[in-house]
């Protein structure tokens, strides 16, 4: 069986090292008094929730799997799974860092990050139930009117409610611009919804007394496309004037997904039949609302790929340690023993390493982006506000694809350390395997993130603020630019944000004269600018560990964070030339195929 630990002590040098958080939440009144003891308590305790009551239900939660009653439509979640969220509830981690006018705890949210990661490492289809309701919540607490506010936040907060993003529909996809589910207005000011939704997470389960649905519709006179497309709050239980639920909502669930992973996860198709709703913002505008969720839920999804990372490397790691296999090629290892442990083989390693390097990279980044995105929502200056918000649009899809693409690499590759035995369900390692792939998907597929990237958030304003993080980069290169003991990590770098700047402009002038360029470049630019992220934090996270080294401190600790971080730049960096090389090739060897599909 699988084991997990969580990684308080990374998670610690990550935000008490290298960003520094509590020196940050200073600038902001309401975390001005978060210090680094209460956020290490936090998160030890919430690391003994997702390692002791989490994890061991995450092999046979995917095993039994969720079942719908066809007669009521009602979903049973696999065993224990009802029982850990009451949990979860009585915890007060629903409430963690929820606005505290509606009874949340208001701490900061990289503290939630890291607590989520370590729940997506224990169980991410079991996480995916309370997780869904953070970006319902962050909506309406965006665009909901006060009425809205006080009927679904303090319950959403608490945990009482959940709450889902009800979006997709089966011939569409991702392009909402051609949903068909239809809002009707009514004369008390309320909608009467219809339509059907498909691959809707969390949809229907018992885990909570109320869902939130948040509902994507068109209004009887909506102009097509994507500006004709409304956001609407419907509940699963209708809510009397008291607050207390009232009779059934026409949304139910009509079947249920059959998925290669997150089989605990209910996946639902949802039936909308002249079900109650109300507008959230205004009449045709409802991408609005819905983007404060989705771009939540890809943050989370990058979240979820990093805990999956990192579990599978734990488990990869012990299993390389304790099997033994041939001997080493360089001279036996293990005398005495028959043969040696197989982590002295130099491609074990490299699996190994390249998972952990992944993940210790996305917990960085991941974290930089909790801090930008409190910063956008919190800080009192104004510029500060509009300079992380503009950050953060840029390296969200950079999260979501990134973080993803490296998690199915991760998970494959320790699965691979297993050997044969990596095939088999008792190990757990296919679960991880399984599980991660789903990520590449939902939320934007990975290349509707890349295009996301290139069109819109490099091109669209003529790379500023690309230039801007070109910028911290360039600060780096010139605080360690004559540091002979950084100039593995900094010559990568400074030779990257050079290439950087004229790989964008070419890409930038083809795509004008052609679309198609852009299309056929943006999956190895984003994974270009991702590595020019990764290694910027790999660079400062060595930086950090070196000085401490300088200093005479003797923990492996960082010893170990240098060697993955030259590990990092040695074997993964380089994979920028290739892609650079193969985003300059263009499109024609891909649309001037038409033979190939004839």
């Amino acid at each position: 069986m699988p084991a997990y630990t969580p990684p308080l002590r990374d998670m610690q040098f990550v935000m008490h090292e290298l960003l520094k958080v509590t020196d940050a939440f200073k600038a902001m009144p309401r975390h001005a008094d978060v210090d680094v003891d209460t956020v290490n308590a936090v998160l030890e305790e919430g690391g003994k929730f997702a390692s002791e009551v989490l994890f061991p239900l995450n092999v046979s939660g995917d095993t039994e799997g969720c079942s719908l009653d066809p007669a009521s439509h009602a979903v049973t979640t696999p065993k224990g799974f009802k029982e850990a969220y009451a949990s979860y509830v009585a915890g007060g981690w629903a409430a963690l860092s929820c606005d505290t006018a509606f009874g949340g705890q208001g701490l900061p949210l990289v503290v939630n990050q890291m607590f989520y990661e370590m729940l997506n490492s224990a169980n991410q289809a079991w996480t995916m139930y309370p997780g869904l309701t953070h970006g319902a919540y962050a909506s309406l607490h965006a665009h909901g009117t006060d009425a809205q506010k006080q009927t679904y936040l303090a319950k959403m907060t608490s945990g009482e409610w959940t709450g889902t993003m009800c979006l997709t529909e089966s011939h569409c996809g991702t392009d909402l611009g051609l949903m068909r589910t239809k809002a009707e207005p009514q004369p008390d000011g309320s909608y009467r919804i219809t339509g059907n939704k498909i691959f809707i997470s969390a949809g229907e389960h018992d885990m909570a007394a109320n869902i939130v649905h948040l509902v994507l519709a068109r209004l009887p006179d909506a102009p097509p496309g994507i500006k004709g497309v409304s956001l609407f709050v419907v509940p699963k239980f209708l809510i009397n004037a008291d607050g207390s639920l009232g009779e059934r909502n026409g949304i139910y669930c009509g079947g249920l997904e059959h998925k290669m992973g997150i089989r605990a996860s209910a996946t639902c198709q949802m039936v909308l039949d002249g079900a109650v709703g109300a507008m959230v913002g205004q009449p045709n505008k409802g991408m609005q609302g819905m983007f404060v969720m989705m771009n939540a839920a890809r943050l989370g999804v990058g979240n979820q790929s990093l805990g999956l990372t990192e579990v599978a490397y734990q488990n990869a790691l012990a299993y390389a340690k304790d099997r033994i296999q041939m001997r080493s090629l360089s001279g036996t290892k293990a005398k005495d023993k028959p043969a040696d442990p197989i982590i002295v083989h130099p491609d074990v390693r490299k699996m190994l390493l390249t998972a952990r390097a992944y993940a210790e990279g996305g917990r960085a980044l991941t974290a930089y982006c909790s801090m930008l995105l409190e910063q956008e929502l919190h800080h009192p200056e104004d510029k500060v506000r509009k300079d992380a918000g503009e950050m953060l649009a840029m390296l969200t899809p950079i999260v979501k694809a990134f973080i993803t693409d490296n998690g199915w690499t991760a998970t494959s590759t320790c699965l691979q350390v297993f050997g044969g035995h990596g095939y088999i369900k008792e190990w757990g390692m296919e679960q991880f395997v399984r599980d991660s792939r789903i990520n590449m998907i939902y939320e934007g597929t990975n290349t509707i993130q890349s295009l996301d990237l290139l069109g819109r958030k490099i091109l669209g304003n003529n790379g500023a603020t690309l230039k801007k993080f070109g910028k911290l980069v360039a600060q780096l290169v010139e605080e360690e630019g004559v540091n002979e003991k950084m100039s593995e990590f900094i010559t990568p770098m400074a030779v990257l944000g050079e290439q950087m700047t004229k790989f964008t402009t070419e890409i930038g002038f083809k795509g004008f004269q052609n679309p198609d360029e852009v299309g056929a470049a943006a999956v190895d630019y984003l994974r270009v600018a991702g590595h020019m992220v990764f290694g910027y934090f790999w660079a400062r996270m060595a930086q950090t560990a070196l000085r401490e080294i300088a200093a005479g401190n003797p923990d492996p600790f960082y010893l170990a964070k240098v060697q993955t971080a030259r590990f990092y730049f040695a074997k993964l960096f380089p994979e920028t030339a290739t892609l650079m090389r193969t985003a300059r090739s263009g499109a024609a060897a891909l649309m001037d195929t038409d033979a190939v599909f004839a």
